[in-house]
């Protein structure tokens, strides 16, 4: 089983940037797709970004332009850097991960993080 350790989370100002980072366990790391995913209150959980095991990468149309994901298999770990951060990306981000290609949906991820709180103030 893959474990997910998330940081980087914290509060910043609109306009900063902030880079959250996921590390796994395990040595398929770079056989599996992973995902950034958020949850603020009220709201479904929703797609952020993903990257595949060829470092294809898809991205939802909020943050296109403004957030990068990457990963580095010699460290085990992906990253998502995040620029000229809005009051709406204030959510929890959570790391994901599943064999094979990425998806959009949450459900078909297999193993998941802990969350970490990004806010972001005006």
């Amino acid at each position: 089983q893959v474990q997910l350790v998330e940081s980087g989370g914290g509060l910043v100002q609109a306009g900063d940037s902030l880079r959250l980072s996921c590390a796994a366990s395990g040595r398929t790391f770079s056989t599996y797709a992973m995902g950034w995913f958020r949850q603020a209150p009220g709201k479904e959980r929703e797609i952020v970004a993903a990257i595949s095991w060829s470092t294809s990468t898809i991205y939802a149309d909020s943050v296109k332009g403004r957030f990068t994901i990457s990963r580095d298999n010699a460290k085990n770990t992906v990253y998502l850097q995040m620029n000229s951060l809005k009051p709406e990306d204030t959510a929890v981000y959570y790391c994901a991960a599943k064999p094979g290609s990425y998806s959009y949906t949450a459900g078909t991820y297999n193993y998941w993080g802990q969350g970490t709180q990004v806010t972001v103030s005006s």
